[in-house]
């Protein structure tokens, strides 16, 4: 993945349009994460499909908040940042439709979400000239750190998956 974003110039970036990207990003996730869950309810995944409701709640608190802060910065100051500007920074990948997964690989593609979300502010972070740009995305680099480390803490939590004969496909005991 680069380091640009078409249309950002994250150098001269304000703290205003940076809340804007954050609470894009955050509402790109919650919307992916609602779309897997809707696909893992179709084919019989339900507790994978529970685990990406539950990261779709997640994404959604952490947008509220930036959206407060954006709000009380900064009224109803128009919006510049468009979600077209945007490279699937946080988003988790959209899955085969017909396929059904276990928890594990669905914790999985959350945790390539997150890191992909962390990697993104890490590499932005030392582009930004505007120090409360900065605060705000070292800020998300820590949100990022934080929700991998539930996201390890989930698999962690998980029986050890044992191999079907003949199969590829793990399966979960039970």
């Amino acid at each position: 993945m680069t380091t640009t974003t078409p249309g950002i110039d994250f150098e001269n970036l304000t703290l205003r349009d940076a809340l804007d990207l954050a609470v894009l990003i955050e509402e790109e996730a919650r919307d992916r994460y609602v779309e897997l869950a809707g696909q893992l309810v179709i084919h019989q995944s339900a507790e994978a499909a529970h685990f990406f409701e539950r990261m779709a709640r997640a994404e959604e608190v952490h947008r509220g908040k930036l959206l407060a802060q954006r709000t009380r910065l900064y009224a109803d100051a128009p919006v510049q940042m468009r979600r077209e500007m945007l490279e699937e920074i946080e988003a988790p990948r959209l899955l085969d439709p017909r396929i059904q997964i276990t928890l594990r690989e669905a914790l999985g593609e959350a945790l390539k979400a997150e890191e992909r979300a962390k990697d993104f502010f890490d590499r932005v972070l030392v582009r930004v000239r505007n120090p409360d740009v900065g605060r705000l995305f070292a800020e998300l680099v820590d949100e990022e750190v934080e929700h991998r480390q539930l996201v390890l803490a989930e698999m962690a939590a998980l029986p050890e998956p044992r191999r079907r004969r003949g199969h590829d496909r793990e399966q979960t005991p039970g």
